[in-house]
């Protein structure tokens, strides 16, 4: 089932997903809005629909294998893995760095797929493409649920997204006076 841009925000508007507010972004910056993509987790159906459009914008590629990096691509990388019959693994922070753990591998040559909810900068997704490199995977490709990054995030792969949204940014030190004094929270990923 194909989803367009505005169906796929109807699904994190009626998750309770897409928050407002003044937050505090993994980046460091600030912005009204935030996107708890765990809420979308709570409602394995409308994960189930996020995954399969992912899917189809990947059905040329090949992959055998799911990384997700923690904590924010769990679900929906999990649920890509299920619906593509691929192994699933996950990376988690380890020093504030990602790692693979629990015994996880990756096989030199073996075809992998990134799964992420949301980039603003594509940090936790760039490390997590470097991580699968660096033990010898071979990454075709970026999948990613909301992009924030209006359009500045860059990977050495191809990368795709469900979402691609315009929502500003802020350094800390120069905010706009609408949220100046509004106290940011850090929701979390």
């Amino acid at each position: 089932m194909a989803m367009n841009q505005e169906q796929t925000l109807e699904v994190f508007r009626s998750s309770g997903a897409l928050l407002q507010g003044h937050f505090i972004l993994r980046s460091g910056l600030r912005s009204e809005y935030f996107f708890q993509c765990a809420r979308v987790g709570e409602d394995l159906e409308k994960i189930s629909l996020l995954a399969e459009a992912l899917l189809e914008k990947a059905a040329n590629l090949s992959f055998e294998t799911v990384l997700a990096p923690a904590m924010g691509g769990l679900v929906i990388g999990q649920e890509v893995a299920r619906q593509s019959k691929a192994r699933y693994i996950f990376a988690e922070k380890v020093d504030d760095h990602l790692a693979l753990r629990r015994n996880f591998t990756i096989t030199k040559g073996e075809k992998i797929l990134i799964v992420e909810d949301v980039i603003t900068r594509g940090g936790r997704a760039l490390e997590a493409i470097n991580l699968a490199r660096e033990v010898g995977g071979d990454v075709v490709a970026l999948a990613v649920l909301a992009d924030r990054s209006q359009g500045k995030a860059q990977f050495p792969v191809p990368h795709f997204s469900l979402l691609e949204l315009d929502f500003p940014t802020y350094d800390p030190n120069n905010l706009p006076p609408h949220l100046q004094d509004i106290e940011p929270i850090k929701p979390g990923s």
